[in-house]
């Protein structure tokens, strides 16, 4: 009986087999199916607000614009100043609490809110901005043939027959246009809509009362119709990305035309 032949070299595996190279991630090859995907991220961590926050930062919003409302309107002569206060400050210190309120009862702003910065999120806010102003601005001009001329918002009517200089004027559209809108997209689709969340509400259901709610939240019931189509752009923004920024952004390029149009009314080049 013959001896075996002695062993030779190991084969060497064909191309697109055998364990990948030391800290290479494996690659599908061949033709074979994709390796499965990494693990889900982790959920974020729940907080301990609710509905009770938001119905005390809109108590905070409330009781801070009359303080204010009264300590302006009933000092006689009203200067533009008073009146940029009157219109920042409130909402300021209500988006403040909110931002507090996250930090004490959750994870901050970030997680809670998802207010966090992304280019991507500018970018679709812009989109579902000036996307939203094909129905905005046929909304408007429709609001204005069946209700008049006369009608106009609350901030209309605060700064009506007001004249400022340059510097106040800019301010001002600061305000209506940054300011603002920041501040109350922290409160509504991001403070409310967590809430919302945190209840078992989905992405939809959410979406539909906070754009309910904002648009009631401004009492000026005879543009409640008009409120909730100017809000469903800024409503989708956050819907879409399921972050803050975007909808800031869509609500920002929402109140530049009004902006605008106030700031060239304060200087007096349009009439209010």
């Amino acid at each position: 009986m013959s001896a075996a032949p002695p062993p030779g070299p190991a084969p060497v595996p064909p191309p697109g087999w055998g364990p990948p190279p030391p800290g290479r991630a494996p690659q599908p090859r061949w033709g074979l199916p994709p390796f499965p995907p990494e693990p889900p991220a982790p959920r974020k961590p729940p907080h301990r607000w609710g509905f009770g926050a938001y119905v005390l930062v809109e108590l905070i919003f409330l009781a801070v614009s009359a303080l204010l409302g009264w300590l302006v309107l009933g000092r006689g002569q009203v200067t533009i100043g008073a009146l940029a206060l009157g219109l920042a400050v409130p909402t300021m210190i209500a988006a403040a609490t909110a931002l507090l309120i996250t930090r004490l009862r959750g994870n901050g702003p970030r997680i809670d809110l998802g207010l966090e910065w992304s280019w991507r999120d500018v970018g679709l806010g812009l989109a579902f901005g000036f996307g939203g102003l094909v129905m905005t601005i046929p909304a408007s001009i429709a609001y204005v043939a069946i209700l008049g001329h006369d009608t106009s918002s609350a901030v209309g009517d605060l700064f009506n027959g007001v004249r400022a200089g340059p510097g106040a004027a800019i301010g001002v559209f600061l305000i209506v246009v940054f300011l603002a809108p920041l501040c109350e997209e922290i409160v509504y689709r991001g403070l409310l809509w967590g809430a919302m969340e945190k209840h078992g509400a989905g992405r939809w259901l959410a979406f539909a009362l906070t754009t309910l709610l904002f648009a009631l939240a401004h009492f000026e019931f005879t543009r409640t119709p008009l409120l909730l189509i100017v809000a469903i752009p800024i409503g989708l923004a956050r819907l879409y990305t399921g972050r803050l920024l975007a909808s800031v952004v869509a609500h920002q390029i929402n109140n530049l035309l009004p902006g605008l149009a106030l700031m060239l009314g304060l200087l007096g080049a349009i009439p209010m």
